[in-house]
């Protein structure tokens, strides 16, 4: 019995290296980055400008209380959408469907 669940635990550990990519470990304890892929400055600059407007907003539930009435308040709700996709966990999702398998056995 014992061998097995050796074995159970060496294959979890497995499936955590391939699939916990998301987080990655910082110098500083429990503390974790993501990674976010832009193609260059002026994307990450909207990216960023959009996200506070959508807090904006939000906060305000006024889609024209911008200090600035033209084309820069609209917001890319695309870009902010697609930088929450990346950012969603997918690998780390999948492992933990494979441990109940594991578990379930």
């Amino acid at each position: 019995m014992e061998t097995h669940e050796t074995k159970k635990l060496e294959y979890l550990k497995e499936l955590t290296a391939q699939y916990f990519t998301t987080l990655k470990p910082t110098n500083e304890p429990n503390s974790y980055t993501v990674q976010i892929k832009v193609f260059n400055y002026f994307e990450l600059a909207c990216t960023i400008t959009d996200m506070l407007k959508l807090c904006i907003l939000a906060l305000e539930n006024d889609a024209h209380n911008f200090s600035k009435p033209d084309k820069s308040a609209s917001i890319n709700v695309s870009l902010i959408l697609e930088t929450v996709l990346n950012m969603f966990p997918m690998n780390e999702f999948e492992f933990l469907g494979s441990v109940g398998e594991i578990l379930g056995e």
